[in-house]
């Protein structure tokens, strides 16, 4: 199902860019498939989607297939040691050319054997010295955008996206001040989730704590939200609290923590990172929509070290078990509502001093979903 441009436009109809005066996202963009399939363009094919972690490409030869939306890609690192990326496309019959991860000398399609060197370039195709005007340099892997940050590896499907470290202004510096152990974190740990909600819900829900002191009992006792500050800025919103010296709270244990402040960022447009109070740690939320109604979220743990200590394991339960569990109990129950006549639009709870119970970082989120809308319109 598409969407016409006047039901694109009129996505706008009573949002202002004031939050306090603004209506939120109507529900049909969030259980209408067209919708969906806008933002895949606007919004997915335009933006810089997390892959991995740089370490799992360190070495020449190491690669990872993925997909972002449908379209089937590759990231390696080349002999030379440029980290690369292609969509993983061999140009002779379409034949995707590798799966999984592991590493490799060169790329060999499965199909009819073409070869590619690390750089994309065709090596070898059997048999081409019997056609006419055959040339390897008009089949080379079609390249994609790809960058590090923060030891992080994202792509962009948008040849001309401005660098990522350059669309997120400060946020490399604030995440290495938070975080001064990031270099020396490794992956740990990961847990998935399959969840029957709007991507769109997801990350509403992450980015305000208004429902948290009814909602997440256990975690409003291990920070303290009277510290809770949510700031937002061009392409991503901070949300920072005091919490390791409470030795008492009911989520986890936190005695002898080196970490003693709960510090998140989200980064436009489904990427979180989180660094919660225990061991040096640092978390990737990544938040990827399956359908207009499902979405996949995935948790990677990284810490100082590479197995989780028991006490890293009890703060993991915690997340996995009791606070993902009642986010995700919230989100399908939004969902289920959103699907009734019963509700169309709702407003922003905001304060002026930005507390963690106000929703102006919501706001801030559909006001980026709106302008990516725009210029699709706009044919940007």
């Amino acid at each position: 199902m598409t969407v016409s441009v006047q039901d694109l436009k009129s996505l706008r109809d009573g949002y202002d860019p004031a939050a306090a005066r603004s209506w939120s996202l109507p529900a049909r963009a969030y259980v209408e498939p067209g919708y969906l399939e806008a933002e895949r363009k606007s919004i997915f094919s335009k933006s810089w989607q997390f892959v991995c972690h740089a370490e799992a490409l360190a070495n020449p030869g190491d690669y990872l297939a993925f997909d972002i939306q449908g379209q089937p890609l590759v990231a390696l690192r080349d002999k030379a040691g440029v980290l690369r990326a292609f969509y993983n496309v061999c140009l002779h019959r379409a034949h995707e050319l590798l799966s999984g991860h592991g590493n490799i000398k060169q790329i060999t399609c499965p199909y009819h054997a073409w070869v590619y060197r690390l750089d994309g370039s065709l090596r070898a195709a059997r048999r081409s010295d019997k056609i006419e005007n055959f040339t390897e340099e008009d089949f080379c892997l079609t390249g994609v955008r790809i960058e590090e940050f923060l030891n992080l590896v994202f792509v962009n499907l948008d040849p001309d996206a401005a660098p990522l470290a350059e669309q997120t202004g400060d946020l490399a510096k604030e995440v290495r001040e938070w975080a001064p152990d990031l270099d020396r974190l490794t992956h740990a740990h990961r847990i998935e989730y399959t969840i029957k909600a709007n991507w769109k819900s997801v990350v509403d829900n992450f980015l305000e704590c208004y429902h948290c002191p009814t909602a997440h009992r256990d975690f409003v006792s291990l920070v303290n939200m009277d510290t809770y500050k949510v700031q937002t800025h061009d392409r991503y919103s901070s949300h920072m609290a005091s919490a390791g010296t409470r030795l008492d709270n009911t989520a986890y244990g936190v005695d002898g923590a080196s970490v003693q402040d709960h510090a998140v960022w989200w980064l436009w447009p489904n990427i979180c990172l989180l660094r919660y109070p225990g061991e040096g740690n640092l978390m990737v939320l990544n938040v990827v929509p399956i359908d207009h109604e499902t979405t996949f979220e995935s948790y990677d743990f990284y810490f100082l070290n590479s197995e989780p200590t028991e006490s890293q394991m009890e703060a993991i339960r915690y997340i996995d078990q009791v606070l993902q569990r009642e986010d995700i109990d919230i989100v399908e129950s939004v969902q289920r509502g959103m699907s009734t006549p019963a509700f169309d639009r709702g407003r922003f709870m905001v304060d002026p001093d930005g507390s963690g119970l106000s929703e102006h970082g919501v706001h801030h989120f559909h006001g980026l979903v709106l302008d990516a809308i725009d210029g699709l319109v706009a044919g940007r």
